[in-house]
């Protein structure tokens, strides 16, 4: 079982917790302007690393907000816990 510590009410049990998808997906500028394949990337197509990789997530049995998470995908480590508007942390 994964401890995910959320940033507002610390380590809580994974079963507490949404998986949102990747972080720091940018929407589009002006979305009407984009074509339907333009728009599917947007919606469908997202990295799938090995590794670690940014991700958001919401305490969805606890405080509901969202926040992201560094997790490493092969070994399911979590490098950095920080809430949605602060940078990227950066890990040595």
């Amino acid at each position: 079982m994964l401890l995910i510590p959320c940033p507002w009410c610390g380590p809580r049990d994974e079963i507490e917790f949404h998986y949102g998808g990747q972080a720091h997906v940018a929407y589009p500028e002006d979305p009407a302007a984009l074509s339907d394949e333009e728009w599917a990337r947007y919606l469908f197509f997202r990295d799938n690393p090995k590794g670690r990789f940014a991700e958001r997530w919401s305490h969805s049995a606890g405080c509901r907000r969202w926040f992201n998470v560094v997790r490493d995908t092969a070994t399911n480590e979590i490098h950095a816990v920080y809430r949605i508007g602060e940078p990227r942390p950066v890990i040595a």
